[in-house]
């Protein structure tokens, strides 16, 4: 488990604030938090400590193994093997000694686009209704996206991010990309990714030019690109070598992109 943890460590770092705000909701419901390694392997909780003996009764505790391959049907093995938020109700878990289980699991996606991890929130109350359980669901999957782009952010650190989508999450998932100071693209979310139609081998070498054709059919790339100029003009008070700084790029970068993309300077 030591080891496990440890090499989860980025993600239990950044993960800790998210699970304590989204706990502090879902404990007071009776729920418990849970965060999963990319294997199904429960590396963290958030659960109060009069529901801790139930919870822990039905195994959902720090070191269990839930996988699909060991557990069927529940919200964090499933979540992984399919790659999306599920809610597992009662009866649908595989095993009987979990039908008294309602999970609400999201997944979480590292820098690369890869499965990180799984929060789950589960719930042994016989009065979780169905609307409850869709209201936690939409939270999980928020907190899962908040960590995705937190994660992604301290993996380029230094580097430009630009919100692909103009906003950091979209229902597409988190859109994400990193820039280096050639405006290459050195990092992609996952759903960036597959939304730009960026593959694992234009990594590193992908002119964020070369996007804006393919952002503009995605909703916007360009847009955010532009939006984010002008901030950054606003943030030196119009001054264009000052703007160039704050961005990672050359003057002359500054004002050849700021022409391609229609903005005054």
């Amino acid at each position: 488990m030591h080891a496990r943890r440890e090499a989860a460590g980025l993600l239990l770092r950044i993960a800790t604030p998210v699970l304590d705000r989204l706990a502090r909701a879902a404990c007071e419901a009776g729920c418990t938090v849970l965060l999963s390694d990319p294997d199904g392997t429960v590396l963290d909780e958030r659960v109060r400590d009069g529901d801790r003996k139930d919870f822990h009764a039905s195994n959902l505790a720090p070191g269990s193994d839930w996988s699909e391959g060991i557990e069927g049907t529940n919200g964090i093995g499933t979540c992984l093997a399919e790659g999306r938020a599920v809610t597992v109700w009662r009866d649908q878990h595989f095993r009987a000694t979990n039908t008294g289980l309602v999970c609400m699991g999201s997944p979480v996606f590292g820098a690369a686009g890869e499965l990180a991890g799984v929060i789950d929130v589960s719930s042994v109350r016989s009065d979780m209704t169905e609307g409850y359980a869709r209201l936690v669901s939409l939270t999980v999957q928020d907190a899962a996206q908040r960590i995705e782009a937190d994660l992604f952010r301290a993996s380029f650190e230094g580097a430009r991010i630009l919100a692909a989508g103009g906003e950091d999450s979209v229902p597409q998932g988190v859109m994400l990309l990193a820039l280096d100071r050639d405006d290459l693209v050195i990092g992609a979310t996952r759903a960036a990714r597959k939304q730009l139609g960026i593959e694992e081998a234009q990594i590193g070498r992908l002119p964020a030019d070369d996007l804006f054709d393919r952002g503009r059919r995605a909703g916007g790339l360009e847009a955010a690109q532009r939006a984010e100029m002008a901030r950054a003009l606003a943030r030196a008070g119009g001054n264009v070598s000052a703007a160039a700084r704050d961005l990672g790029i050359g003057r002359a970068t500054f004002y050849r992109k700021a022409r391609a993309l229609g903005l005054e300077v």
